[in-house]
């Protein structure tokens, strides 16, 4: 690997774990709730998280140029929830903008399985070509559009199998309940664990994330499980401690508690 590239991962990394902040949702939802002013909405979080996950639209027009978090920058979109499959999604940036927007990364959805996972494994293929040269690492991003019951152990791995083959240098996917060691252990490159649909207690999210972790993944790509809840900071505050700090899920309720606690004073 290139010191280009290593150096990228390192930042996107430090220590070989990552929290990435994805609020790249309105590409194909529009105004999300929470996302309405993405830059209002993560400016509390950036001290937690590692790098932010968007679009070059949200990164130009609400993000402050002078943040010195890395960012991996969506690349492929096109489609909606209001059109017939979100699978059929197009590259939708070029590398020479990856490089004017100073991008440390690229992310890419894969729709495996889908009418559309040939163009979708073409566009990896593509961006993985495309920014090799410059030494920028493409992300993976192993999306089952409406299908979410295709989140088990089978499905996840041979979809993370495909994308590491085809160059990706990380592979975002959803956590399992069974099985997940086996999905880690079955992709050559580091697997980050996606939040998928927002769940119902704080407690939950750290019960997947740790496990998650503790399984083999090197980090989190978790947005609306945190910029959704009513005590976002707090959340990212505990979860920092389960990627970096290696704490508990008693552990990460405590801060989670703790920070709720002193921002009500």
């Amino acid at each position: 690997m290139d010191w280009g590239m290593k150096n990228r991962l390192s930042q996107l990394m430090p220590n070989g774990k990552c929290f990435f902040m994805p609020i790249d949702h309105g590409y194909f939802q529009g105004p999300t709730t929470g996302l309405e002013k993405p830059g209002h909405t993560v400016a509390p979080l950036m001290p937690y998280v590692d790098a932010l996950f968007c679009t070059r639209g949200a990164l130009r027009s609400a993000i402050d140029p002078a943040v010195s978090k890395p960012v991996v920058l969506r690349v492929s979109g096109g489609t909606s929830m209001a059109g017939k499959d979100l699978a059929n999604e197009v590259l939708t940036t070029s590398v020479d903008d990856v490089i004017r927007l100073n991008a440390q990364a690229v992310g890419i959805s894969v729709f495996i399985g889908s009418d559309y996972e040939k163009e979708t494994l073409n566009n990896l293929a593509s961006m993985v070509n495309q920014c090799e040269p410059y030494g920028i690492p493409v992300m993976a991003v192993t999306a089952v559009g409406r299908e979410m019951e295709k989140r088990e152990a089978r499905y996840l791995a041979l979809c993370c199998r495909i994308c590491a083959e085809l160059g990706a240098k990380v592979v975002k996917t959803y956590w399992c309940d069974k099985d997940f060691d086996k999905v880690v252990g079955g992709c050559p490159v580091p697997v980050i664990v996606a939040g998928g649909p927002k769940c119902d207690t704080e407690k939950e999210v750290f019960e997947f994330v740790h496990d998650g972790m503790k399984r083999g993944a090197v980090g989190i790509n978790l947005g609306r499980n945190v910029w959704q809840s009513p005590h976002p900071v707090a959340v990212a505050k505990a979860l920092q401690a389960i990627i970096h700090k290696n704490a508990s899920v008693k552990e990460a309720q405590a801060i989670f508690g703790e920070s709720k606690t002193n921002a009500g004073r």
